[in-house]
């Protein structure tokens, strides 16, 4: 078979399209269509349920004798060990025994027998890891010191904040909290008074009943309800039985709402995904120490988050950074996965929420071909229709700018130049709610309609995938088509970006261009040198090994960018491709990677 399409082998005067023999079977077809249900005037509804709920909420959680209500009977003791699935790094535990808090890019010295309540943290991202107890996991590791030093903190935080309050009680904070005391109560219990250990059983109680109440949104109900029903695992007797029940019998509405058939997370988050499974891992071994069978929901669950976390997984070992999801670790994926004893066998192919997956012996590559999730869903979501994320071997060489929610100061990186695939203009797809509004609701995405087309054809060595967008229609009247070709026996990607007029459009009064930047986002360290002929770039993993980047665009440039890592920025190189789209006639601008050495190299 003749490798044509796309782009042909390397000449001088550019590469030229053609047909692509050799594909069998029909097109696949899947629509997708996403509509934002807060856009336009849906937003204000929800907007003024929030209001009155908000403050009905802090008005009875704060009055002085609300604490009483969440009084129960007290657990006399400490039924099981959970077993927390996620890897623990040590440092910070270490830290935290001489009393100094590292946390989100920050830190706060409060060494013994000071603690770090009754003192302002550093930044609103460290108060929500200190309260949320992240540093307890890592504590626990220093033995006996650690234990005492844990129960310690944790005492003196229940009669600071034993009133509730609107910080320190919020949901998703609780929530985390929660589990995390559940993980490591037995542990701290063993070094603790008869009386310390009935207030540690009691504040856990507390906390895991409150879980149990509104307010707090549908996207994080699964994790608040795992939560509780691990610190009812934990409580012995009637009192844990109690909580557990209650947890465990709204826990399979509030899963099948956050996972769909494919395993794929409501929000379209694989990191999230990957976090709700470990969550539930550690729900089904407390329940194990209990000698109780998980509910079939929750097996399922754990199912199809597994495959999916598999699929989602690229060979450098870390996730797809999609949608508002950062990488990961390879050591987290594996203990995640690690449950799974069926045959892994060939890496997996296809498309699994919205995002569609082709390799070939080399080269993996991973597009968003969905629209982002709606309403609550969307607080992580991200305006970067037809994203995508190329690993070259074990390098990863073409991805986005890494945002995620810990980088929430930072909003303007989850738009279309945050990732690596097209903008038109000044314009965004979508933006997020931003001022008092998002304050309100999160920074949910807001936007107009997005429908995405999808064809896939498989064939003797060759892979088609082609995939358009409606998202500059408004603006521009135009629609952006990305067709790639992966040739699986010379290990080249071969792509065509193709804005064309939407047919069908009424006459609207239009500029008859419109500037366009094609963005290839570089993982930080990646080394990019532009050749002689200003068209193609020498790529460098961190292998080692070369990669050519060709394109025919008009304007071709490496620039810098930056990369968002736990919450951190770290300098990085975008390669931008730069040129004008006329609104009333079709623009193609074509692309291709390929391995450096193979013959045909740029000079």
């Amino acid at each position: 078979m003749s490798p044509i399409g796309p782009f042909t082998r390397p000449e001088a005067d550019g590469p030229a399209p053609g047909e692509i023999p050799g594909l069998r079977g029909a097109p696949m077809r899947t629509p997708v269509r996403t509509v934002d249900a807060a856009t336009g005037p849906g937003l204000w509804p929800a907007i003024i349920g929030r209001l009155l709920g908000r403050q009905l909420w802090i008005e009875l959680y704060g009055l002085p004798g609300y604490a009483l209500t969440l009084k129960g009977r007290v657990a006399q003791g400490f039924a099981a060990t959970p077993r927390e699935f996620r890897p623990v790094d040590p440092a910070p535990g270490k830290l935290a025994l001489g009393g100094k808090f590292q946390l989100s890019g920050a830190s706060l010295e409060a060494p013994a027998p000071e603690d770090p309540w009754n003192r302002p943290s550093p930044t609103r991202a460290f108060a929500a890891e200190l309260h949320a107890f992240a540093w307890l996991p890592s504590l626990m590791l220093e033995g006996e010191r650690g234990a005492r030093e844990a129960l310690r903190l944790t005492l003196t935080w229940a009669t600071v904040f034993a009133r509730w309050s609107p910080f320190a009680w919020d949901p998703e904070i609780l929530a985390r909290r929660t589990f995390n005391l559940a993980c490591a109560a037995r542990r701290m219990g063993q070094v603790a008074t008869e009386a310390e250990r009935l207030r540690l059983a009691d504040g856990l109680g507390r906390q895991a009943r409150q879980l149990l109440r509104p307010p707090g949104g549908p996207a994080a109900r699964a994790t608040r309800l795992i939560a509780a029903a691990v610190a009812g695992c934990v409580l012995a007797g009637a009192p844990g039985a109690g909580l557990r029940r209650r947890a465990l019998a709204a826990l399979p509405a509030a899963l099948a709402r956050t996972i769909g058939e494919d395993g794929a997370h409501a929000s379209r988050s694989p990191e999230a995904g990957l976090e709700l499974l470990l969550d539930l891992l550690t729900l089904e071994d407390a329940l194990s120490q209990l000698s109780e069978a998980p509910p079939p929901a929750v097996l399922t669950a754990i199912q199809r988050l597994t495959r999916a976390t598999r699929f989602q997984t690229l060979p450098d070992g870390r996730l797809m950074t999609l949608q508002g999801g950062g990488p990961s670790s390879a050591a987290r994926i594996a203990a995640a996965v690690a449950h799974d004893e069926v045959d892994r066998g060939e890496p997996p192919t296809g498309t699994v929420g919205g995002v569609a997956r082709v390799r070939s012996p080399l080269l993996t590559v991973a597009a968003d071909v969905a629209g982002p999730a709606r309403g609550a869903w969307s607080a992580s979501a991200c305006a970067q229709p037809l994203a995508l994320e190329i690993v070259c071997g074990r390098d990863r060489l073409v991805t986005g700018c890494g945002w995620t929610p810990r980088a929430a100061d930072r909003q303007g990186l989850r738009l279309a130049p945050g990732h690596s695939t097209l903008t038109l203009g000044e314009t965004s797809t979508a933006s997020p709610l931003g001022g008092w509004k998002g304050e309100l609701l999160g920074h949910r995405l807001i936007g107009r309609p997005l429908h995405v087309e999808t064809h896939r054809r498989d064939g003797e060595g060759a892979v088609w995938l082609e995939a358009e967008h409606d998202g500059w229609v408004h603006a521009y009247g135009l629609l952006h088509q990305r067709r790639l070709y992966l040739d699986q026996r010379l290990d080249e990607l071969r792509a065509e970006e193709r804005l064309h007029p939407s047919p069908g459009q009424k006459e609207v009064v239009r500029a008859i261009a419109a500037p366009y930047a094609i963005r290839f986002q570089l993982e930080p360290g990646i080394q990019a040198s532009l050749a002689r002929d200003r068209r193609s770039i020498l790529l460098r993993g961190h292998s080692g090994r070369g990669w050519w980047f060709r394109t025919d665009g008009p304007d071709v440039a490496i620039e810098p960018s930056v990369h968002i890592d736990e919450g951190l920025t770290r300098r990085s190189l975008q390669i931008v491709v730069r040129g004008s789209a006329r609104t009333d006639s079709e623009t193609k601008i074509r692309w291709k990677l390929s391995p450096a050495g193979a013959g045909g190299d740029p000079t």
